[in-house]
């Protein structure tokens, strides 16, 4: 007798969302329903995703760098990562600013007088420099500051590589600690389309389709550049450096863009991204380093945010914006995606900072808050598939270099 075949993650996620756009729509009425007896079991989701983010970044990254056994091996996926991530990020803001000159003269007039925002205050660079490094072991670990967290698992890793062959039993000892938080995780998962249907629905009903209607032309501009960006550039990015054809990668990481949509958090997506990268053959040690990093320093899909956003705003004061003007927010956008939390809603932070540089009126904001959260789902699906994109094209490129190493 032939076995049932088990229906996909990525197919159980995509019916739970459908099912919960449904259920948002008949629940347009009752928001408060959906919000205080549904939403609560999507948080319980999340929170279990997060409990399991930290140990998962802290032993796979250290895994990863001690199967290396090479200080100077992790430096050349270290670099590669960060020029990759820079690179996409430019390339990101700039796909933004075109879109949204494109699209201009579709924008809605929106009147902006009595425009209140409060910005908090952005940190300046030399700050988040110093905010990388920990001062507390533990302090990292409870506040889940993942490039602290980074840092650690690096620094130890160095370290046990240099202790040499007396390193045995702490090396064992790490790998079974991954392996147990990798099947707890595997755990988790499994209760993602109940979380995605109970994180989504409230959005629907809260929302509906009366606050996406007067922003319609701004979200559908976001949302082309988007696609435009993630098709682009992640294809050629895979498919020049990365040795795999566009389809296999985009249709191995569904599952993650799936969740990423309905939870809008890079991290909270970094468990099922390690999960599909790995399927789509991106080495453990390579993806252990590359997406913790990338849900941290990554944002792709915030900097597209951040064009669009920063020409609707100029547009509706009536300010046309310059070309160095549009190259300081490429350049602003692109830096400042380094240390912003990858959780939901820090793109709003960004976008305070970069209209400052070019002396838009931070009260603009208040414009585009309303449906935030609907611009923060699509982001954080270009974000996550670009972390996966660095992971493959790396992960080939460390074995085109070590083929070249042993050949000599």
């Amino acid at each position: 007798m032939q076995e049932k075949k088990k229906m996909s993650l990525a197919m159980q996620i995509f019916i739970a969302m459908l099912l919960a756009i449904f259920a948002g729509l008949l629940l347009q009425g009752r928001a408060e329903f959906a919000t205080n007896f549904i939403k609560p079991f999507g948080t319980i989701f999340l929170n279990l995703v997060k409990f399991i983010v930290v140990p998962i970044v802290l032993f796979s990254i250290m895994c990863g760098i001690i199967s290396m056994k090479d200080i100077r091996k992790v430096g050349s996926i270290g670099l590669k990562t960060v020029v990759f991530y820079l690179c996409t990020t430019a390339f990101a803001v700039t796909i933004g600013l075109i879109g949204g000159n494109l699209f201009k003269g579709l924008f809605p007039v929106i009147a902006t007088t009595d425009l209140s925002y409060e910005a908090k205050e952005a940190t300046s660079f030399m700050d988040t420099l110093v905010n990388i490094f920990p001062s507390n072991f533990f302090k990292p670990l409870v506040e889940a500051n993942m490039l602290q967290v980074i840092v650690m698992a690096v620094l130890m890793s160095f370290s046990i590589i240099l202790v040499g062959e007396k390193n045995a039993r702490v090396v064992s000892a790490f790998n079974d600690l991954n392996d147990i938080f990798m099947k707890c995780m595997e755990l988790i998962l499994k209760l993602s389309p109940i979380g995605v249907f109970c994180l989504l629905c409230p959005i629907i009903a809260t929302n509906g389709t009366a606050i996406i209607g007067s922003l319609a032309m701004v979200l559908l501009t976001a949302y082309i550049c988007y696609v435009f960006h993630a098709v682009l550039v992640y294809s050629l990015s895979v498919r020049a450096m990365g040795g795999m054809s566009p389809a296999k990668f985009f249709k191995g990481m569904m599952p993650a863009i799936i969740f990423a949509f309905s939870s809008a958090s890079s991290v909270g997506t970094l468990p099922i991204n390690l999960d599909c990268t790995q399927k789509l053959g991106a080495k453990k040690e390579v993806a252990s380093f590359v997406l913790p990093l990338g849900a941290t320093i990554n944002m792709d899909g915030t900097a597209i945010y951040q064009g669009v956003c920063a020409i609707f705003i100029a547009a509706c004061y009536g300010i046309q914006l310059t070309l160095p003007q549009m190259l300081t927010i490429v350049l602003t956008a692109t830096l400042a995606s380094i240390g912003t939390a990858g959780v939901p809603g820090a793109g709003m932070v960004m976008l305070a900072m970069v209209l400052t540089s070019v002396g838009l009126p931070v009260d603009g904001i208040a414009l585009v808050a309303g449906v935030d959260r609907i611009f923060d789902m699509g982001r954080t699906c270009v974000n996550i598939t670009g972390d996966a994109a660095c992971a493959i094209v790396v992960s080939n490129l460390e074995d085109k270099r070590e083929k070249k190493l042993a050949n000599k």
